[in-house]
């Protein structure tokens, strides 16, 4: 999703952000007091969060931690913002129990576009570095079919290891399991 277009009211605080998002037909991320209209994603954007999801899903199946999707909002209280990540993963029983938004993920994952790549990688990531319960970041590159991931190695220290397309698996740490490139960029058109 994309995160450019700002709301027609743009200032709340984040308990009026809530009650008035959920009258909205579009969605809204909140940062800070202002408000910010999601703009629909190209196919895929979609088709990739959807593999990445599907695949987590069918490899937790069974345990504590379960997959959600860019419709679930993720609170980020320690910078007062809230995000619709592409795909999140959470272990927290406290998080299974929510109805309007999460707070403790295990592993974020941003499928970039060209108007949010720099805010994923900049911004977004440094607001998604104040959750304590995140373990793993993982950006998906579709022009290059690359995939990135961050993973915490100290609270304040964080190792990068990219996955270009003849990495085979992309191994995600945080939850113990690989998913193959290939399935993540399954039905997605070649760069041209």
């Amino acid at each position: 999703m994309t995160m450019n277009l700002p709301a027609e009211q743009t200032t709340f605080d984040a308990d009026r952000y809530l009650v008035w998002e959920e009258t909205q037909a579009d969605k809204h991320e909140y940062v800070r007091g202002e408000v910010f209209a999601m703009v629909g994603a190209r196919r895929e954007h979609v088709v990739v969060s959807l593999n990445l999801a599907a695949a987590l899903k069918q490899r937790l199946r069974g345990g504590p931690c379960q997959a959600y999707i860019s419709d679930l909002k993720l609170r980020v209280e320690a910078v007062d913002a809230f995000f619709y990540p592409d795909v999140m993963v959470s272990c927290d029983a406290r998080d299974h129990a929510a109805s309007r938004f999460i707070e403790h993920p295990t592993l974020v994952v941003e499928v970039l576009s060209d108007s949010t790549a720099a805010y994923d990688r900049g911004d977004k990531f440094a607001a998604y570095r104040t959750l304590s319960s995140l373990s793993e970041y993982v950006l998906v590159d579709i022009p290059s079919r690359r995939v990135e991931t961050f993973r915490r190695a100290t609270e304040q220290e964080w190792l990068f290891h990219a996955y270009p397309e003849d990495a085979g698996d992309c191994r995600l740490v945080s939850l113990e399991l690989s998913i193959p490139h290939a399935d993540i960029f399954e039905n997605v058109s070649s760069p041209k």
